[in-house]
């Protein structure tokens, strides 16, 4: 194993500056190093890829979704497998091929991830794998790799939402070809701060149209959610927990375990599919489990159920029970069994087996519930009483209070800015922050219920969405409306998400609980001087300056 890396990519990234013997997030130092290679690689299909489509040239849907699976392999807490990465680093190397091979003679400069050959063997990778170091290049302008790394990191992000929305069948070429032109215009050394400032801003437009498809595969599939209880207690009986993020796979498996008198309780962000219609039919999903990943070693240890891990976050599995936690997709970690599709499907059959063989827990725990299910459709029906409200004075103002969660000391601020919120606000939540708050009772604005949960991350369009009608009710601009933004922050998805509001033109948002170490200072005062971002500071004085 590789004694030393570097990854700032995430909000735990050790000392606020970089993570250099290992990641906190569980990735040694190999795997991170196949990680760099592989984006590096990315970059050279990227550039192949960009020349073909200035040629007018289409590019296969294969390589499309490769783009999308590998750069999202990549993302925090994914996966930790370092064979999984050899495999991907192979397939990349032949793609790349391939694309060279159908662009023909090129002209002008080519970047060395466009012409280098990735070796045959884990070992040789290993040794080759410091030229994609971040830090390598030690006379670069910390700008320029400032934003050249917020762009990889928003790109990891939408790599998420476009291989969510692609296992539905849901595919833009706008979206896919992104991929291309961004990868490359990172290997390109001549363009200035300004060229890659406007570039991250067109990501987050591209970003924004990929959470709408991603929002159109999941409701044109399992319907629109409603406003649903969903049990936060045990029940008697086998059981199945499904974390993750990605419905397809929670689908497959209510189908294959019907009948079966198994429970299937979904986990930190599967919690909004309680809403969906097409997957809450299913009598035997009786709840949810637990809080947000960062709790999912003490919430798993020694549970007489199984896991199935479907995509981020994942930690490294106590042996407590390491035997009965399951990847699938893009997730993995060393010698945890992996389930792969087989022509269109997964087979649960390991897993539904040996929850039966665990028999699960032996009694009810007394009933408590909480609310899910207000996406943009069903908080937009509420609409003409929520301008009414605002209009008589019983809505005072909005706060969309979300983000990733974390371990980090500091959290708890979210926690404590929702509890000082007057009772003459709502409060809308997404993502595996909500765990914050989602099980407190923050009481009823007529028939609207103070808290309302949008869903996961994925679910970030909805909350846009919301937004811009709110703004067209009431003929204003989104930051004339009453309407705050506190967000948390840990992995990059939420980075491509504010990258995307901040293309929206949306300003005064708050920030936590730290700010990015990959924003240079002088990146840093570009996103200020623009738009007004702020670091949270205590929650009263926070709420103060926003409600005067």
């Amino acid at each position: 194993m590789l004694s030393s890396m570097f990854c700032y990519q995430c909000e735990q990234t050790i000392g606020g500056k970089g993570c250099t013997k290992a990641g906190n997030c569980g990735k040694n130092a190999e795997v991170a190093a196949l990680q760099d290679l592989l984006i590096y690689e990315l970059k050279g299909i990227g550039f192949y890829g960009q020349k073909l489509l200035e040629k007018g040239e289409k590019i296969n849907d294969e390589v499309h979704k490769f783009m999308a699976d590998a750069c999202f392999s990549t993302l925090t807490n994914v996966n930790f497998d370092p064979e999984r990465f050899v495999e991907y680093l192979k397939k990349a190397e032949v793609i790349k091929g391939d694309l060279r091979k159908q662009v023909g003679d090129i002209s002008g400069d080519i970047p060395e991830a466009a012409t280098y050959k990735v070796p045959a063997t884990k070992e040789e990778m290993l040794e080759v794998a410091e030229r994609a170091n971040i830090m390598l290049d030690q006379t670069l302008d910390p700008d320029i790799r400032s934003l050249r790394e917020t762009l990889i990191y928003g790109m990891k992000g939408m790599a998420a939402y476009a291989h969510h929305a692609h296992v539905l069948g849901y595919k833009d070429d706008e979206v896919s070809n992104f991929f291309y032109k961004a990868f490359s215009a990172i290997t390109d050394d001549k363009l200035t701060i300004e060229d890659l400032f406007n570039l991250v801003m067109e990501f987050g437009q591209i970003n924004y149209k990929c959470m709408e498809l991603l929002d159109q595969a999941n409701t044109g599939t399992y319907d629109n959610p409603v406003p649903t209880e969903v049990i936060i207690t045990k029940k008697k009986g086998p059981f199945i927990i499904v974390s993750g993020h990605d419905l397809k796979d929670l689908k497959e498996l209510l189908e294959q375990t019907e009948g079966k008198g198994i429970n299937i309780y979904t986990h930190g962000e599967m919690l909004p599919a309680h809403g969906y219609p097409e997957l809450k039919k299913h009598k035997h999903l009786v709840g949810n489990y637990g809080g947000a990943w960062q709790n999912q070693q003490k919430e798993f240890d020694g549970i007489p159920g199984c896991i199935v891990m479907t995509t981020n976050c994942l930690q490294k599995p106590r042996e407590s029970y390491k035997d009965r936690i399951f990847t699938t997709s893009i997730v993995g970690w060393p010698d945890v069994a992996h389930l792969e599709e087989k022509e269109g499907k997964k087979d649960f059959t390991p897993i539904i087996n040996k929850a039966l063989e665990l028999g699960g827990w032996t009694e009810d725990e007394s009933e408590k519930k909480i609310l899910v299910g207000f996406g943009h459709h069903a908080t937009l029906s509420y609409a003409d009483k929520i301008i009414e409200a605002v209009k008589k004075g019983a809505i005072r103002h909005f706060f969309l209070i979300g983000g990733c969660d974390g371990a980090r000391p500091g959290r708890n601020y979210y926690t404590e800015f929702a509890e000082k919120t007057p009772p003459d606000t709502v409060i809308l939540t997404l993502a595996c922050g909500k765990y914050r708050i989602n099980k407190k009772f923050f009481g009823n604005i007529g028939e609207l219920p103070r808290l309302l949960d949008v869903g996961q991350c994925n679910d970030s369009y909805s909350a846009i969405r919301i937004a811009l009608a709110l703004a067209e009710a009431f003929e204003c601009d989104v930051n004339d409306l009453p309407l705050t933004l506190i967000l948390s922050w840990y992995e990059q998805k939420a980075v491509g998400i504010l990258l995307t509001l901040l293309s929206l033109g949306i300003k005064n948002i708050y920030l936590g609980p730290t700010l990015p170490a990959f924003i240079s200072p002088n990146v840093l005062q570009i996103l200020i001087d623009k738009f007004n971002i702020k670091p949270i500071s205590k929650p009263e004085d926070d709420l103060n300056v926003i409600l005067g």
